[in-house]
């Protein structure tokens, strides 16, 4: 009995959720696809095996900061 209450409150806490990034993505569908972009250029940097004189770690932070930056772009969108 607990362990089905438990599913239930996950289940439809996972619905909000998943309503809610849903919304995000409807509503503001570039913004979405640049995170989505900045993730993937992270993910292909951070599998190099080569630094390039630091250029690697150094464009990795760079995304790091952009990927924040939509982000607070996509909450400050929420608002409005």
């Amino acid at each position: 009995m607990v362990a089905k209450r438990i599913f239930l409150i996950v289940l439809v806490a996972g619905l909000m959720i998943g309503g809610a990034v849903a919304s995000y993505a409807m509503e503001q569908p570039l913004m979405i696809a640049a995170l989505d972009h900045l993730r993937a250029a992270k993910a292909e940097l951070a599998t190099s095996s080569h630094d390039r004189g630091d250029h690697r770690v150094e464009t990795i932070k760079i995304i790091n900061r952009a990927i924040e930056q939509v982000k607070e772009g996509i909450e400050a969108g929420e608002k409005e």
